[in-house]
C-alpha cells in the first residue's frame, strides 16, 4: 500500500452526501438542454421514458446498496467491484468510472460557458468562451481543493435554487392551463414503440451519477446508513422531477412555432409562453450556477476514485496523497481539472462549438457509467453470497437490472447513430483496452500488490462486518 495522508472523516451530513449525487446528476442539466432530446426520439411520451429509467437505474442501485449497506470507503464502488468480481473487474471499472466522470465534468464546464455567455450577451457583453470554461474549471478546483464540506453546501444551495426556480415555473404554466390534464401524453395511438429504447437510452444519460455517495465513504458520517439513503433518495427525487417537468414542458410548448424538439433555451420559451418573461434572467443564472455544481460535483466524486487506485498503486502512487491541511484529495482533484480545461481547449482548437462538445462529452459519459453499473450488479450476488447471505431475491433482482441494462447498451449502437457519435463507442472500447493492458501489466510488475489491496479491503471491510467472509482471490 502507499503511503497516505487522510481525507477528513465523519464531515459530510447525509443532506450533504444528497447534494452531491443530485448535483452530479444536474436535474437542472436535463430541464435546460436534455428534454428537447429526449423529446425527439419519444414525442408525447417523453415522461414515460423517464419514469423507466428512473425504475430501470433503481434495480441497479438496489444491488450497490448491498455493499453499501456493509462497507465504505473512499471509491466505494470500485472497491465494491473488487470486493466481489476481484481486482482486474474492479480496475476496470474504477478506470470506467474515470471516464465517465471526465465525460460529465466537460458536460459541465461546457453548460457553464453556454449559459454564463448568454447572461453576458444580455448584458452587452462579450467573452471568449475559453476564458469562462477556465472560470469555471478554477473555481470549482479551488472548492474541491479546499473543503469538501464547503463544495457540498455549495452545490446544494446552487442546484436547490434552480430546481426551486424551474419548478415554480411548471407550477405557473399548470395554473394557466387550469391544472387539466394532458390527454394527448397519454394517447396509446402515439406510443413511439420503436424509438422508446432510444429514449430511455437518453433517460439514463440524465440520471447516470446517483452513485456518487459511495465514492465519500471515508469522509460521511455513519455511513452505512446515510449513503444508501442518499444513493436511492438521489435517483428517486431526480426522476420525479424529470417526469414533472417534460409533461409540463411538452404541455406549454404545445402549439409554439417551434416544436420543444427545435429549441436551444426551452425554459425561457416556456416562460415566455406563460407570459413571465421576467424568469428568463433567473432561469438563465440558476442553469449556470447548476452547470457549475455538476462539474464541482464530478471532481469531487472523480478524485475519490483517482486517490483510492493511487492508493492501491493501480495508477500514479502520487494520486493518493491528501492535503495535510485540508484533508482533501489535491492531487487527484488538480489532475482532473487540468484535464477538464484541456479538453474544451482541444475541442475549441479542432473547431467543435461548445453546444456540440456538450453533447458529445455526455453521450460519452454515459457508455463510461454502463460498464461499472453491470459490474457492480454482477458482483451484488457472488459478493452476498461468499457472506452467506444471499436470497433467491437477490439474484431475481440482478437478473432484471442486467436485463433493464441491456435496453441502452443496445440503445446507443443500434439504430446506428449519425457521425460522429457512430465512432464513441469504438473510441470508449480503445480507452477500456488501454485500461485493462495497464492493469494487467501492474500485476505483472508487481505481484506482491494485489495481496496489499486484497489486504486493505478486507479490513476496511471487516470494519463493519468482522469475519463475514474470505478475502478475495487475486486478482
Amino acid at each position: 500500500m502507499q503511503p497516505t495522508n487522510q481525507l477528513k472523516s465523519n464531515c459530510l451530513s447525509f443532506t450533504e452526501l444528497l447534494a452531491q449525487a443530485v448535483a452530479l446528476i444536474s436535474p437542472t442539466m436535463t430541464a435546460a438542454l436534455i428534454i428537447p432530446v429526449m423529446y425527439s426520439n419519444t414525442g408525447d411520451w417523453s415522461w414515460l421514458s423517464y419514469a423507466l429509467g428512473t425504475v430501470m437505474l433503481l434495480f441497479v442501485a438496489f444491488n450497490l446498496n448491498q455493499f453499501a449497506r456493509r462497507s465504505t470507503g473512499s471509491g466505494s464502488m470500485y472497491a465494491y467491484i473488487c470486493r466481489g468480481l476481484g481486482l482486474n473487474a474492479g480496475a476496470v471499472g474504477g478506470w470506467s468510472l474515470l471516464w465517465a466522470y471526465m465525460g460529465i465534468t466537460t458536460a459541465g464546464v461546457t453548460g457553464f460557458t453556454i449559459f454564463s455567455g448568454k447572461l453576458l450577451a444580455m448584458a452587452g457583453i462579450s467573452a471568449p468562451p475559453l476564458l469562462l470554461s477556465a472560470v469555471c474549471v478554477a473555481t470549482a478546483w479551488f472548492l474541491a481543493w479546499k473543503n469538501v464540506q464547503l463544495s457540498a453546501i455549495m452545490m446544494l444551495v446552487c442546484e436547490g435554487a434552480s430546481m426551486a426556480l424551474i419548478g415554480l415555473l411548471c407550477f405557473i404554466v399548470l395554473s394557466q392551463h387550469h391544472f387539466a390534464i394532458d390527454r394527448a401524453q397519454f394517447a396509446t395511438s402515439t406510443f413511439p414503440a420503436s424509438s422508446m429504447g432510444l429514449g430511455v437510452v437518453v433517460a439514463i444519460f440524465s440520471l447516470v451519477g446517483f452513485e456518487c455517495a459511495t465514492a465519500f465513504g471515508d469522509e460521511a458520517k455513519d455511513p452505512l446508513k446515510t449513503i444508501p439513503r442518499a444513493v436511492v433518495m438521489s435517483l428517486l427525487i431526480s426522476g420525479a422531477f424529470f417526469v414533472f417537468v417534460t409533461y409540463v414542458m411538452v404541455l406549454g410548448t404545445r402549439g409554439y412555432s417551434t416544436s420543444l424538439d427545435k429549441l436551444d433555451a426551452p425554459l425561457n420559451v416556456l416562460a415566455d409562453l406563460a407570459r413571465v418573461g421576467a424568469l428568463q434572467v433567473p432561469l438563465s443564472l440558476g442553469a449556470m450556477i447548476s452547470f457549475f455544481a455538476l462539474a464541482l460535483s464530478c471532481l469531487n466524486a472523480g478524485s475519490r476514485i483517482l486517490y483510492t487506485m493511487g492508493r492501491h498503486g493501480i495508477l500514479p502512487p502520487v494520486t493518493a496523497t491528501s492535503h495535510k491541511t485540508n484533508e482533501t484529495p489535491h492531487v487527484a482533484v488538480t489532475a482532473l481539472a487540468g484535464i477538464a480545461f484541456l479538453i474544451p481547449v482541444a475541442a475549441t482548437a479542432g473547431g467543435i462549438a461548445m453546444l456540440d462538445l456538450f453533447n458529445y462529452a455526455g453521450t460519452c459519459a454515459a457508455f463510461g457509467f454502463l460498464v461499472p453499473y453491470a459490474l457492480i450488479t454482477i458482483a451484488a450476488p457472488v459478493y452476498l453470497k461468499a457472506i452467506g447471505q444471499l436470497q433467491t431475491k437477490d439474484v431475481a433482482v440482478c437478473i432484471v437490472a442486467l436485463m433493464l441494462l441491456a435496453i441502452p447498451t443496445v440503445g446507443s449502437v443500434y439504430p446506428v447513430p449519425a457521425a460522429p457519435v457512430d465512432s464513441f463507442p469504438y473510441l470508449f472500447l480503445a480507452y477500456l483496452a488501454i485500461g485493462l493492458v495497464w492493469i494487467l501489466a501492474f500485476h505483472r510488475r508487481k505481484p506482491s500488490a494485489a495481496a496489499d489491496i486484497i489486504s486493505d479491503l478486507k479490513s476496511n471491510h471487516d470494519r463493519f462486518v468482522p469475519g463475514s467472509g474470505p478475502a478475495l482471490n487475486a486478482p
